[in-house]
């Protein structure tokens, strides 16, 4: 028996390991995860998804709904904390091209059971407002 090392250069993200109760992906950037390409958000209805910061620099951003229509937050992530976004929260990474991060989530979680949530130019204005 030997140790497994898995490790993912490319653009974007890629799951590396998987098993039937959970994933683990690395996390790049991409221009869809850039400040100046960020156009929508997603939410994963019934699982929790965690973040870790390894190189570079990202912020999370995050939005509840509420009766007014959604409210925007954002969150700079530190090297080294896991962060854990909730489950049926909207959020999104923004990234810079340094940067890497590892992600954990249930080996359920797919688009079946996640939503993507397109910006409008407002949104879009004010999440770069917060970044």
């Amino acid at each position: 028996m030997n140790i497994a090392q898995y490790e993912f250069a490319g653009e974007g993200m890629q799951r590396v390991y998987e098993n039937e109760k959970w994933t683990v992906g690395i996390k790049n950037w991409k221009p869809a995860n850039d400040i100046t390409g960020i156009d929508c958000l997603e939410r994963h209805n019934k699982t929790d998804e965690l973040f870790v910061l390894t190189e570079g620099t990202c912020t999370l951003v995050y939005a509840n709904e509420t009766e007014s229509g959604l409210e925007f937050n954002s969150v700079k992530m530190v090297p080294g904390k896991v962060f854990n976004i909730p489950a049926a929260l909207w959020h999104n990474t923004i990234t810079q091209k340094d940067t890497k991060l590892i992600l954990i989530e249930d080996s359920n979680t797919s688009m079946e059971n996640s939503d993507i949530l397109k910006l409008d130019k407002d949104q879009i204005d004010n999440i770069r407002s917060l970044v």
